[in-house]
């Protein structure tokens, strides 16, 4: 079913405004999945702060070509059915919530993805990225090496205590 041309020129509006408020997209073939899958991919993205998009290609390449940083971005591996994940919250949120489902999911298959820079990604690095743990993660990492250097200190002087009042 076509669509039309004030339809189009709309989508392409949307899209300009997720892109440059965007910090990454991931993007992967979903061919395969079921309705199904979908909605819960849709809801996992939702709650990382996700949008998930499906478009055709030709028209998300529009939209890049709209935007500064997005001018020079290599899009040849934009073919075929693909679904965008795009992300505004934190950096690699879109690349975690495409391989957190590629993972328990075999029809999504990763193929790539582009930074706010517009530095395209290949499928291995995406994966890479979606690995890695969130800022709060690392804060809470962080956070917890520190305070076990005094938890140690408190046990200690804690069990010293208990000793001397023996």
């Amino acid at each position: 079913m076509a669509i039309s041309k004030d339809k189009k020129t709309t989508l392409v509006a949307d899209l300009t405004e997720l892109l440059n408020d965007s910090k990454m997209v991931a993007y992967a073939k979903y061919q395969g999945l079921t309705v199904a899958e979908l909605q819960e991919l849709r809801k996992l993205a939702r709650e990382s702060g996700v949008k998930i998009k499906v478009v055709k290609n030709r028209l998300l390449k529009v939209a890049m070509k709209e935007i500064a940083a997005y001018k020079d971005t290599e899009t040849s591996n934009l073919t075929g059915q693909l679904l965008y994940a795009i992300g505004s919250d934190e950096d690699f949120s879109a690349a975690k919530v495409l391989t957190k489902f590629a993972k328990t999911h075999d029809a999504m298959k990763l193929v790539g993805g582009f930074n706010d820079e517009g530095k395209t990604l290949s499928d291995e690095e995406v994966k890479t990225l979606g690995s890695l743990p969130t800022k709060n993660e690392l804060i809470a990492q962080v956070i917890d090496t520190l305070l076990s250097g005094v938890n140690g200190i408190v046990s200690g002087l804690e069990n010293r205590g208990d000793k001397a009042t023996e």
